[in-house]
């Protein structure tokens, strides 16, 4: 029934439809609105830890190195301890047989090596049990653009 006949005065007819165009306006004036407001909001910032802030480690950890070409080393650190090479299948292995439950395990990853291959190295040990595992960071470089490399030698 789209439309009801009056018999008053006039011969006009009421129509049933509903008027969109004033909701069409009130949509069209809300895009600009939020189009003009978007680019003013400004997205929150992280707070990421400095390399100075980082706890000297009170036990002697062992440290998982990954190399450039994504070779992997161990050894514990201590002064005069050598890197050992390994292969990446016997790395949850070797480093069960060195810790103890007290031993933390810390990964040095030079610059150079994709994150990708650092987070799969944390998380084949977290999955093996290894739970006091963390990042080694160079403390002696804070503050200062050189890097660790080029300090060593």
């Amino acid at each position: 029934m789209p439309s009801v006949s009056s018999r008053g005065r006039s011969g006009r007819r009421m129509k049933a439809d509903i008027n969109v165009v004033p909701y069409i306006d009130v949509m069209l004036v809300l895009l600009v609105i939020f189009m003009v407001t978007a680019p003013l909001i400004t997205p929150g910032l992280i707070q990421l830890p400095s390399v100075g802030a980082a706890s000297d480690v009170p036990v002697k950890p062992l440290e998982v190195q990954i190399s450039e070409d994504g070779k992997i080393a161990l050894r514990l650190r201590e002064p005069g301890a050598t890197m050992q090479d390994i292969a990446r299948p016997e790395l949850v292995a070797q480093v069960r047989s060195r810790i103890t439950a007290e031993t933390p395990v810390v990964i040095a990853a030079d610059g150079k090596v994709p994150y990708e291959t650092v987070v799969k190295v944390m998380d084949e040990l977290r999955t093996n049990g290894i739970t006091r595992l963390g990042l080694l960071v160079d403390q002696s470089a804070a503050g200062t653009s050189q890097p660790a490399s080029a300090k060593k030698r």
